[in-house]
């Protein structure tokens, strides 16, 4: 039986954000939680897909990779298997999602914090995406406190060890079958009390600040994609590594040209008198002008092709790819007497003999109709 699409699952579109997607985890898991659908083998099947849709859509590089290959990118980190949900161990998933469903948060004290990923959206030009570039993105996010060096405490004191928890961070209680996980209400799940916070960071260990980060942007990039920058994210805390910069590329419009996989698409205007008298045609292309001779006769939508004038593959297993010039044969719209009089002129003396493509036409329509 075919999987359902991760999104329907759990009710949200695809431009849902990690808080979307994470509420509408923990409405529906609150819904169809085994507890309170006992013997319920169609609520438990479905709390089963929730998670299994969770462990991938809340993690953004899982994220990424189903969004471009769907279930088949994601092969072994969004099944279930014995060990536990997504891969990971089965005391992870109902001490850290469950842990947030029940009691607003998982903290493993002592352990530190992994920090969070972070999103830069960023916009390029069509020749920026073809030929790579390099930018300096200003990113505001969280640094480890330098004054207590992300302790949280006061310079000269420490933080006490939580006498609920024990340092734990977490206090276990039953719900039905499961023994349950929560974080330590008078810690926090930080598993430290600190009675004298320090004044920088009034005690979270971090303070916000503005860091110049150095991209460098691939050619061949496309609208869409996603760059990693890993460990360029807010800081841990409690000496937990730091989080990542995940860039989302957008390529602007040109004004010329189109892109089709690795080819440019570019169309140009040409007259009537040229495409039947043939003419040298300046071209434009990514990297300059170049000369294209059009021969006699040449018709509208006629394609000309320029050989390694496109783009070249992000991942390099290809060879750059084309310029496609295609010809459209423009028709004049006004006309003066003397204009007129030559037409009408030209018309009767050509005849038929000079449209092959208007006359196979014609003929195929009287064969029809015969």
């Amino acid at each position: 039986m075919a999987k359902l699409d991760y999104y329907d699952v759990l009710e949200v579109n695809k431009n849902a954000s990690g808080t979307e997607i994470k509420k509408a985890y923990r409405r529906l898991a609150i819904q169809y939680h085994p507890d309170k659908n006992p013997g319920d083998a169609e609520a438990e099947n479905k709390f089963k897909e929730l998670t299994e849709a969770y462990t991938v859509l809340s993690d953004p590089q899982k994220r990424a990779t189903y969004d471009q290959f769907g279930h088949a990118g994601v092969n072994g980190s969004g099944g279930f298997s014995s060990g536990g949900f997504g891969g990971a161990p089965f005391e992870d998933i109902f001490g850290d999602i469950f842990g947030d469903i029940f009691g607003g948060g998982s903290r493993r004290g002592g352990h530190g914090q992994r920090g969070d990923d972070l999103r830069y959206n960023l916009t390029i030009s069509f020749e920026e995406a073809a030929f790579g570039t390099e930018k300096n993105l200003q990113l505001p996010r969280k640094q480890t406190c330098d004054t207590c060096h992300g302790s949280g405490a006061r310079p000269g004191t420490e933080a006490q060890t939580c006498s609920t928890c024990g340092g734990a961070g977490q206090v276990r209680y039953q719900q039905g079958f499961f023994t349950m996980t929560r974080p330590c209400p008078d810690c926090h799940g930080k598993g430290k009390i600190i009675a004298d916070p320090c004044p920088d960071c009034r005690g979270t260990g971090q303070v916000k600040s503005k860091r110049t980060v150095a991209l460098k942007v691939p050619a061949g990039v496309e609208d869409g994609i996603r760059l990693k920058l890993s460990g360029e994210g807010d800081s841990g805390s409690q000496g937990g590594p730091p989080g990542d910069l995940y860039v989302v590329i957008s390529v602007e419009e040109h004004s010329l040209f189109q892109r089709e996989g690795q080819d440019v698409i570019c169309e140009i205007p040409i007259s009537f008198v040229q495409a039947a008298l043939g003419c040298d045609l300046e071209v434009p292309t990514l990297e300059g002008k170049l000369n294209l001779k059009i021969p006699a006769g040449t018709q509208s939508g006629k394609i000309f092709k320029l050989s390694g004038k496109g783009i070249v593959a992000l991942q390099g297993h290809h060879r750059r790819g084309d310029q496609l010039v295609v010809l459209k044969v423009e028709v004049p719209t006004k006309l003066n007497a003397r204009q007129r009089e030559l037409l009408e002129d030209f018309a009767k003396e050509a005849g038929e003999d000079i449209h092959p493509q208007g006359q196979s036409f014609f003929d195929k329509v009287k064969e029809l109709f015969d």
